[in-house]
């Protein structure tokens, strides 16, 4: 079972690469994404490996980080969501941005995803809901996301979920997008650090950091 391979771009294809490490070439899907960040034949890379053993093939996928290749894991464990459905979605966004698409339920974004339709966003989007929310509640600032610990002054999902339900939704009728609205929101109710900011306030901050 191979985690980890380290060596040099000897090619690359639309969905994949042949990485030459000490002289033995492995054939390595990947996400687009992550394909142009590799550079071209001769280059030097490290990626993390999962690998898929079936009766009839055994395919390695490769990813830039840990984190990239749990964001993999976790899209195939949906039902209908198969290895190169899964690398579609990582090659439509940075897995930091997923994280918003998941949480703010925007199935519409991931039917950009070559092989993802109505249907099959929709349930990824309700399937992952809940595992998602755990990253959004345990994520620093940095990643524009409320966060959360029972001694904090901060709100809590169950205390802002309407408030800021109807802030995106404003915000997406002004015309941005709503894993966009969804952080700006979020990252206005942490910054402002107050449990009864009006809807009015709460909009107008989001705006804020939209425009920022």
């Amino acid at each position: 079972m191979f985690a980890k391979l380290t060596g040099v771009v000897d090619s690359t294809a639309q969905d994949s690469l042949i990485l030459d490490v000490n002289g033995v070439g492995y054939h390595v899907f990947a996400a687009a994404r992550t394909l142009a960040q590799l550079g071209g034949p001769g280059a030097r890379a490290s990626l993390f490996i999962e690998t898929h053993v079936r009766e009839d093939h055994i395919h390695l996928f490769g990813f830039l980080s840990l984190e990239e290749r749990d964001w993999f894991r976790l899209l195939t464990s949906v039902q209908g969501v198969g290895a190169r459905s899964g690398l579609a979605i990582l090659s439509i966004a940075p897995v930091e941005q997923l994280t918003m698409i998941i949480a703010s339920q925007d199935a519409t974004r991931l039917r950009q995803a070559d092989g993802v339709g109505p249907k099959l966003a929709t349930r990824i989007v309700t399937e992952l809901k809940d595992k998602v929310q755990n990253m959004v509640l345990s994520a620093p600032l940095k990643t524009n996301v409320v966060k959360v610990s029972p001694q904090s002054q901060t709100p809590t999902s169950s205390s802002v979920s309407h408030a800021d339900t109807d802030a995106v939704s404003a915000l997406v009728n002004l015309g941005y997008g709503r894993a966009e609205a969804f952080s700006a929101v979020t990252t206005a109710r942490q910054k402002s650090n107050d449990n009864e900011l009006d809807l009015q306030n709460l909009i107008r901050l989001a705006l804020k950091e939209l425009a920022s």
